[in-house]
């Protein structure tokens, strides 16, 4: 009762649809939550391949846990730690947990970089340290530019509550999406001339959706940039622990010690979390790391609206700290996450699908442009909706993340069992081979009509007129493209 009214009873930010969810990014997540697959109970349901989490190494987490009790305040070896742990911590976190995540962020760098734990603040996940970043940096109607394509749902973490904008820095598969100084000046320019105040430039590295790290060369050509206009370098580097294979991973914290000796370092930020890298997304552990101190005060009040539970603090300080551990686990994650890509993108290869080349993250950006009936994004859906309803496997559209070439998908392979990755192999491959016997059969029927236009002619006009008007004779070659219903 009274729903109508929720817009006059409601803020304008609640009762609007800045959070993003009739993207077609959170459509797919629907899909998969009306008829989830399981492998035994429900094997027709929807795959879910839209949702970027590393199962594959939980394993030696849960290894870890057993091993240690203590890490616990919930067990006779940890109880001891209960009352202090229990009880109100300040905003700034305990000092074991962030000593042991700057030691962490460290080690995932490969020791080229330290980091200093009073300037690491906490947040509930990485979609918190975003907007905590926003709500610090810019005012309603600032931009931050952004290389396309980017995670849809920075739509909703930076721009949601703080009414900031995230204008797109076009990239192009031409040359694999790579960032370039000239796209980003343009980006640049063309907000300043629209009377947009930039303040700042956001990147995901490694890439999502690509799977791809940035070079030194171009971080360092942001830092740069940054410095020179005074805009904000924002480095979200979530899936700096899940690189898999060369080229290594190269930190933002890295560039700016070494190769860039003249940054304003008061202007690069770093998000980080342990969702991605460890498959911990329930935890809500993200991190915010600044090298500007008004920024670290700031967050740090910002954060009693976000603080990661001191329980899972105490855990996490203990497990992260296990310094033999954690390389045993980055050696062995990056060896599952090589294994499990090459798998996949090997089984896409065998039906003809490509992907761009990636070293890093848990998902493939999966290239179906020959796929499309016409290259443009509403024939992308059409596509899409096919593979989500008909196919069965929950797939992101290019579209979503703001890609400009319709037909790249992300797809998401790290987050089931092996049986289940088969499957969803199986069915594309049956869809594939579907789409390729339809364009057979259409190849076909062109030509018999070609065949009957090329026959001599009897009956003078009369006949030629028939020939010409029948609807066999003006069929032409079409996409395989099923369209959906």
């Amino acid at each position: 009762m009274g729903g109508a009214n929720n817009g006059e009873l409601l803020s304008r930010i609640a009762a609007g649809d800045g959070h993003g969810e009739n993207s077609s990014y959170f459509e797919g997540w629907k899909a998969y939550d009306m008829n989830p697959f399981d492998l035994h109970h429900n094997p027709d349901g929807v795959i879910q391949m839209g949702l970027a989490e590393n199962q594959l190494s939980l394993d030696l987490i849960e290894e870890w846990s057993i091993k240690h009790p203590e890490a616990s305040i919930c067990t006779a070896q940890g109880a001891s730690q209960f009352r202090r742990i229990a009880n109100f911590q300040d905003y700034h976190g305990l000092p074991e947990f962030r000593e042991a995540m700057a030691k962490f962020m460290g080690q995932v760098r490969g020791g080229k970089v330290t980091f200093d734990p009073d300037r690491v603040v906490m947040s509930g996940g990485a979609t918190g340290a975003q907007d905590t970043l926003a709500f610090c940096l810019a005012d309603p109607g600032d931009a931050y530019l952004v290389p396309t394509p980017y995670y849809p749902a920075f739509d909703r973490d930076c721009c949601w509550r703080s009414g900031i904008k995230l204008l797109p820095i076009e990239c192009h598969s031409s040359n694999n999406f790579a960032l370039t100084r000239e796209a980003l000046v343009a980006a640049y320019d063309g907000a300043r001339s629209q009377g947009i105040r930039v303040k700042g430039i956001l990147v995901t590295n490694p890439s999502n959706p690509l799977g791809t790290t940035m070079g030194r060369g171009t971080l360092a050509m942001l830092a740069e940039f940054a410095t020179e206009h005074r805009v904000h370098l924002i480095c979200d580097e979530i899936y700096a622990g899940s690189v898999f294979t060369k080229p290594d991973f190269v930190s933002i914290a890295e560039v700016v010690e070494r190769d860039v000796p003249g940054c304003d370092r008061d202007l690069i930020h770093i998000a980080y979390s342990l969702s991605k890298d460890f498959g911990l997304p329930g935890f809500r552990v993200g991190v915010i790391y600044s090298y500007n101190d008004a920024v670290v005060a700031c967050a740090r009040k910002m954060s009693s609206f976000g603080l990661v539970s001191s329980q899972t603090q105490y855990f996490l300080a203990r497990m992260l700290s296990d310094s033999e551990f954690m390389a045993r686990f980055l050696a062995e994650s990056a060896r599952r996450l090589a294994a499990r890509h090459e798998r996949f993108t090997s089984g896409l290869r065998d039906v003809g699908i490509s992907c761009l080349p990636g070293n890093a993250g848990l998902f493939s950006w999966m290239d179906l442009r020959s796929m499309l009936r016409d290259k443009t994004p509403e024939a992308e859906l059409e596509l899409w909706r096919v593979i989500v309803h008909k196919v069965k496997l929950n797939v992101s559209p290019g579209t979503s993340f703001h890609c400009g070439e319709p037909g790249w998908f992300r797809v998401c392979h790290a987050n089931m069992d092996d049986a289940t990755m088969e499957i969803a192999l199986d069915r594309i491959r049956s869809f594939v081979q579907q789409q390729e016997h339809k364009a057979k059969a259409k190849r076909s029927w062109a030509a018999r009509g070609s065949l009957r236009l090329s026959l001599p002619r009897r009956g003078g006009a009369a006949a030629s007129h028939l020939a010409l008007s029948s609807p066999l004779a003006l069929m032409s070659p079409q996409s395989p493209m099923v369209h959906a219903s």
